[in-house]
């Protein structure tokens, strides 16, 4: 796991001034529009999309910008480049399990946004940001790996199935965690939990 902690780590060293740029952008303009229509503003809501903007922010610069690996080609074969790696392998980890966690979030947060009850939903728009990726991929001089968008798939399936069970662990709760107080302070607590982690 020290891989994939590594390469998260070196994006959010590499992405912070794009995101923090964005962030500043966004969230104004959000709250402008808030104060402006006097709508409700919900901290724990407002935090929860803002994460899904700042994760596709991240994600455009891993699947754009990271090196390209010389030795590797194109592959149209399903599971032909993941079982040439031994398991627990940093090839493995990098490329398997990396990419099974790239979309993870993704699963998440459109299964959260679009509250999807099934997962055909979050399957079919993992599929098609995955397709996309591989072939912007293709064009910028990189490869096109059909494993990856297998990968992603159940990476993303797993994101749903993440939040599928949130929701009824959620169900069971007392009310009072379900109150948006609550859940405001404990967005606030995670979010400076990632601001030190990140420092």
């Amino acid at each position: 796991m020290n891989t994939i902690t590594r390469t998260i780590t070196d994006v959010i060293h590499m992405t912070w001034p794009m995101v923090l740029v964005s962030i500043v952008i966004i969230a104004s303009l959000r709250i402008t529009y808030l104060l402006k229509n006097k709508e409700h503003f919900c901290l724990y809501k407002e935090l929860s999309y803002l994460s899904m903007i700042i994760y596709v922010l991240m994600l455009f610069q891993v699947v754009t910008s990271q090196d390209v690996v010389s030795w590797s080609t194109n592959n149209f074969i399903p599971f032909r480049e993941m079982f040439r790696y031994k398991i627990g392998s940093r090839l493995f980890t990098k490329n398997v399990l990396g990419n099974l966690a790239l979309f993870l979030p993704y699963g998440f947060f459109t299964s959260y946004t679009l509250k999807c009850e099934k997962g055909q939903v979050p399957l079919f728009l993992t599929l098609l940001a995955s397709l996309t990726i591989e072939c912007v991929q293709l064009s910028i001089g990189r490869v096109f790996d059909v494993d990856d968008i297998l990968l992603n798939v159940i990476g993303g399936y797993l994101g749903f199935a993440l939040y599928h069970q949130s929701q009824k662990i959620c169900s069971k709760l007392p009310q009072i965690f379900k109150r948006e107080w609550f859940l405001n302070v404990i967005s606030i607590i995670i979010l400076l939990c990632i601001i030190a982690i990140v420092k």
